[in-house]
């Protein structure tokens, strides 16, 4: 244990009494108006903590990130606990309000690559008889983590080389890399002569989708209230799918002139196409009043949402 943590050469003290090691990192946040810094401690397991500055000097004491998982019945509730490694949190370059963390999962003694097979590995000794893959998380700021994925987000690879220990520890950040595509780069084969970093490439918003399938599927969202005049989503449908929206008022009524009925179909694969609706209404007179949105798929994923001006 060490009395506090040194953040950089300048020797600028995190206040707490953990390990500090791991790839700790900080960066300014807009959406907070504070420098953030997010590092591993030890707790029993390997845990997540953050500590905020407003000059990158002075900084608050650690706190625990909380880890909440949504089932769909009983609400947010505390994740089942997990050995996170690297946290590697940083602001969605497309939405820098919402924070989005590759973290490595780490499974200590859960062995996969046999002693017989570490040797024609060439494998570091110490680095085998362990897995890890990673896992995605979000946060909106604050102490919380939104576990709503709790599955792995990249699977170890096929091959013993991808299955020791730490492998398959994402590096910090994504980015675009394309007019449809971001990329992210993994470590592969830990503690081996062939070790490199690997890249992933998604779709631009491609984390995850709310997806249905050809018998369809729908969905409200919570009471929003939005700026902007145009409801933008990022989607893909089969040549035979399709995406329609409603407007609500708080209640779930139908707000005349955004019905489904209104809607004009949404057929493709597109990364911000506008949501029309026939009847022609003036979107932008509902901004700043809370509203639902209902979303009616079939054979479709939709990816993300926005509205814009």
């Amino acid at each position: 244990m060490q009395d506090e943590a040194i953040l950089s050469s300048d020797n600028i003290p995190i206040p707490h009494r953990h390990l500090f090691d791991s790839q700790n990192l900080a960066f300014w946040s807009e959406a907070e108006q504070c420098y953030v810094c997010y590092f591993r401690i030890w707790d029993g397991i390997r845990k997540i903590a953050r500590t905020t500055s407003q000059d990158f000097r002075e900084w608050t004491p650690a706190v625990l990130m909380q880890h909440l998982h949504d089932d769909g019945v009983s609400g947010p509730q505390p994740a089942p606990p997990e050995q996170l490694y690297t946290n590697q949190t940083s602001p969605y370059f497309r939405a820098p309000h919402l924070y989005v963390a590759t973290a490595a999962r780490f499974f200590p003694g859960r062995q996969v690559v046999s002693d017989d097979q570490a040797k024609e590995l060439n494998v570091n000794p110490k680095y085998y008889r362990d897995t890890s893959d990673s896992v995605f998380l979000t946060s909106r700021g604050g102490d919380t983590y939104d576990r709503t994925f709790l599955e792995g987000f990249l699977k170890p690879g096929i091959g013993l080389s991808n299955w020791v220990s730490r492998a398959n520890y994402p590096a910090l950040n994504i980015i675009q890399t394309g007019p449809t595509e971001m990329s992210f780069y993994v470590n592969q084969h830990y503690a081996q002569p062939t070790a490199h970093l690997k890249r992933y490439s998604l779709r631009l918003d491609g984390f995850a989708s709310v997806r249905a399938g050809a018998t369809g599927g729908e969905f409200v969202t919570k009471p929003i209230e939005f700026s902007g005049g145009a409801l933008q989503i990022n989607f893909a449908t089969s040549a035979g799918g399709s995406v329609k929206f409603e407007l609500q008022n708080v209640d779930g009524q139908t707000i005349p002139g955004f019905s489904l009925d209104d809607c004009r179909e949404l057929i493709g694969n597109e990364i911000a196409r506008t949501v029309d609706w026939t009847s022609d209404a003036d979107l932008s007179k509902l901004a700043g009043q809370p509203v639902r949105l209902k979303c009616v798929l079939h054979d479709a994923d939709l990816f993300a949402l926005q509205f814009v001006d």
